[in-house]
């Protein structure tokens, strides 16, 4: 059976301040030891963050697919390994749709996260164009078979679904689309990657969590937990969704 993860995305959010949230969130998350929980914050607090996190694990919201180089702006694996994270999310909508990354590019930078000891949460998800026009399940499984790296299994490997749509807007797809989704990118990756090793790799839903609407979520078949953004910033909103997937 998979372990439910509630990890957060803090995006462009967080300066040192706000370290108490990270505190506050990390007692919470060591009071339901049945549910994992992780923050990926940005990439200026990680080293800030690790000390008063605990148990909590810290990650980066992206890396590079090169260790280093000529990449202005840009963070490796490895510096992220070096400022005390222990996983990184890559291939979010923000950065296919903002930067113009593509799937390639997720299953890159996924692979040099795994060959630095990171694990990895990449995520996958249509625009509102796209499901409206009847191909949200052609498209994820498209991202799936382009970014999830061959050796990905569930000792390091996480899968997100995240309609783009859905991201900071108060709208989420009903459950039965969220239930779709999910079972047919478990099937692609079963496809990919064969059925025993695609069964351990976690699915997590992300778009408009709240505490409100987590248990319902949580409680799909095949949804293995949580990528949370804004609800993420804050214990008191945060908190409630590692409590209802705590209650399954």
């Amino acid at each position: 059976m998979r372990r439910k993860l509630v990890a957060g995305n803090w995006k462009m959010n967080g300066v040192t301040a706000t370290l108490g949230e990270v505190e506050a969130i990390a007692a919470a998350a060591a009071a339901h030891p049945g549910v994992d929980a992780a923050l990926c914050v940005p990439a200026t607090l990680i080293a800030a963050a690790v000390p008063v996190a605990g148990a909590l694990p810290i990650g980066g919201q992206d890396c590079h697919e090169a260790d280093s180089g000529a990449h202005t702006g840009c963070i490796s694996a490895p510096m992220l390994k070096d400022a005390g994270a222990t996983l990184t999310i890559v291939g979010h909508s923000e950065r296919r749709a903002d930067q113009h990354e593509t799937s390639h590019d997720a299953w890159a930078k996924a692979a040099a996260a795994h060959r630095h000891g990171l694990d990895v949460i990449l995520c996958v998800g249509e625009t509102e164009a796209e499901r409206d026009a009847g191909r949200a399940e052609r498209i994820v499984q498209s991202q799936i078979e382009k970014s999830v790296p061959d050796d990905a299994d569930g000792s390091w490997f996480t899968l997100a679904y995240e309609p783009r749509w859905a991201i900071g807007t108060g709208r989420t797809p009903t459950l039965e689309e969220i239930a779709s989704i999910h079972a047919i990118a478990r099937a692609k990756l079963a496809m990919m990657i064969g059925r025993e090793r695609a069964e351990g790799i976690r699915i997590l839903y992300g778009g408009s969590v709240t505490g409100a609407n987590a248990g319902d979520i949580l409680a799909i078949d095949n949804v293995d937990g949580a990528l949370v953004g804004g609800a993420s910033l804050t214990a008191a909103k945060f908190v409630p969704i590692i409590e209802a997937a705590a209650a399954l």
